[in-house]
């Protein structure tokens, strides 16, 4: 099943189909492969973090050049998302898989053998195309070859989703030990693996295909509903990548000690992006719980600005930002699925653009600020820009009005999280 043939299933059809538990772990070798690629995939993003300060030290990079390697690899990811449901619709789901596992493993294996910190920024672009084009897709691939339901499906693609972000920054702490170009060889061999099980496991006929118009996620974003919830994830994504990219410079520890700290982040989003969030959403409506994580996460940041030269409490503030922001993670997803009557993949793309755009500007500004004031300004930035966050949905309380109830099961959020949660 191809991006932007995805049906809308409701919360109540959820409920109807969900398998029992037993049966959400019984399914076909060509969800298991799609899974283990998402896994890697969303691997990905947090894999560069422990390795940053090495990269910048190793290649003569000041910390501003370091955090382009998360700009480039996130403008490219967003603009692409444009574009990506238009070509899944025309060439199908497999054969876009497959492209974008192949320029993950090209790219990956170019930054592995750069000399040059430029040059790792501009590989990294390309890396991100790779990525936009594998997870728009993913999720509609598992759902269609999927047994027990939509729900079972979304659930197997959150997991993989938890795990990629919880084991990047292990796995990037434990290979840059050894050198900073670890983690990037570690990519190729795992994206190669993929790509050759998607290969020969995700078989069976094609289905018909319905072409999308070109323009049909720049068209989206003049639904008010969409652009209120787009210009949240703007300004609260500036805050996220605030906290898991530039975090690691004042940290002041090696590759495993940034690599376990992400560690314990991504658990802590992973639980409560998947458990703790569902609960709030059945207890509350829907932008009380962003009118209540918002803020949260901008008094995390704060209290990060004041603790910044203690790295025990610097820690303590990304595990906490960390489980806050699973929540809101969550809670904008189901936001998305719900704001227009649009295809799915058609809405998350044109959300997803923006939501990335917002986490390019952040590492550059936020090692900007640090070198022009301190390294508790950038967080001081990042919490005015989650205040900016909450701000736009509370004015924009009544234009998202239609989706402000409670969401007796929140499982099919997943369904709009094609991208969002990984950023």
């Amino acid at each position: 099943m191809s991006a932007d043939t995805t049906p809308v299933t409701s919360p109540a059809a959820t409920r109807q189909q969900s398998p029992a538990a037993s049966r959400i772990w019984k399914q076909p070798a060509q969800v298991w492969a799609v899974a283990f690629a998402c896994v890697v995939a969303f691997m990905g993003i947090g894999l560069v973090d422990p390795i940053l300060p090495a990269i910048a030290e190793s290649l003569e990079a000041s910390p501003v050049e370091t955090e382009l390697l998360f700009t480039s690899y996130l403008v490219v990811t967003g603009l692409a998302m444009l574009v990506t449901s238009w070509i899944s619709s025309r060439i199908g789901a497999k054969a876009t898989l497959l492209v974008g596992l192949a320029l993950i493993v090209v790219f990956s294996l170019l930054c592995a053998l750069s000399g040059s910190v430029d040059a790792i920024i501009g590989f990294r672009a390309g890396w991100g195309l790779g990525n936009a084009l594998f997870i728009s897709t993913a999720l509609a691939t598992i759902v269609g070859a999927a047994s027990g339901g939509s729900s079972a499906a979304i659930i197997l693609y959150e997991a993989a989703l938890g795990l990629g972000i919880a084991i990047g920054p292990l796995l990037g702490g434990i290979l840059g030990e050894i050198s900073w170009r670890g983690p990037f060889f570690g990519v190729v061999a795992l994206m190669a693996i993929a790509f050759v099980a998607v290969t020969v496991l995700l078989r069976g006929p094609a289905p018909e295909r319905t072409p999308l118009a070109f323009s049909a996620p720049f068209r989206a974003l003049g639904r008010p509903a969409l652009a209120i919830l787009a210009a949240t994830a703007l300004f609260y994504n500036i805050g996220f990548f605030t906290l898991l990219a530039f975090s690691p410079f004042p940290l002041g520890f090696g590759a495993m000690g940034i690599g376990l700290t992400f560690f314990g982040w991504g658990v802590g989003l992973a639980v409560t992006s998947v458990w703790v969030a569902p609960i709030l959403l059945r207890r509350l409506r829907l932008t009380t719980v962003l009118l209540i994580a918002l803020p949260l996460l901008a008094l995390d940041l704060l209290v990060a600005a004041f603790v910044v030269s203690s790295a025990a409490a610097l820690v303590a503030c990304i595990v906490v930002g960390g489980l806050v922001l699973g929540v809101v993670n969550t809670a904008l997803t189901e936001a998305v699925m719900e704001a227009t009557d649009l295809p799915r993949s058609v809405a998350s793309s044109a959300y997803s653009a923006v939501r990335f755009l917002g986490g390019a500007i952040a590492p550059p500004l936020a090692a900007l600020l640090w070198h022009t004031y301190n390294a508790g300004v950038p967080y001081v930035v990042a919490a005015v820009a989650v205040i900016v966050a909450s701000a736009c949905i509370l004015f924009g309380r009544r234009l998202l009005a239609h989706i402000d109830g409670t969401h007796p099961d929140a499982a099919d959020e997943g369904a709009a999280v094609l991208v969002g949660d990984a950023a």
